[in-house]
């Protein structure tokens, strides 16, 4: 009997522990994740009119750069390439399969 009763001690203190474990996981997580903010608004049309300054087709070029900035809240710097500064902004494709975004 009274080895039970030591098992059933050394059992809820293990269970014990792995719950206090799990809760100090948990609000690690969840500071993390409250660190990490939401993306923050950037002036869209600005950005657009930047990057679209040397395009071909201005307002076509402004429109989907507004589209793709809405989503992503961020233009890639100068008026073509620089994707990586901005992944989103680069997954963001047609239904064709082109890129969406100039």
């Amino acid at each position: 009997m009274a080895m039970i009763t030591k098992l059933l001690i050394a059992l809820l203190c293990f269970s014990l522990l792995v719950l206090q474990l799990a809760e100090a996981d948990h609000d690690t997580v969840s500071s993390n994740l409250a660190a990490s903010s939401p993306p923050t608004k950037i002036d869209c049309g600005s950005a657009c009119e930047a990057r679209c300054q040397l395009s071909s087709r201005p307002r076509l070029c402004k429109r989907a750069c507004g589209t793709c900035c809405s989503r992503c809240s961020c233009v890639p710097p100068g008026t073509a390439g620089n994707y990586d500064a901005c992944p989103c902004y680069a997954s963001l494709t047609t239904h064709g399969g082109r890129r969406k975004c100039p």
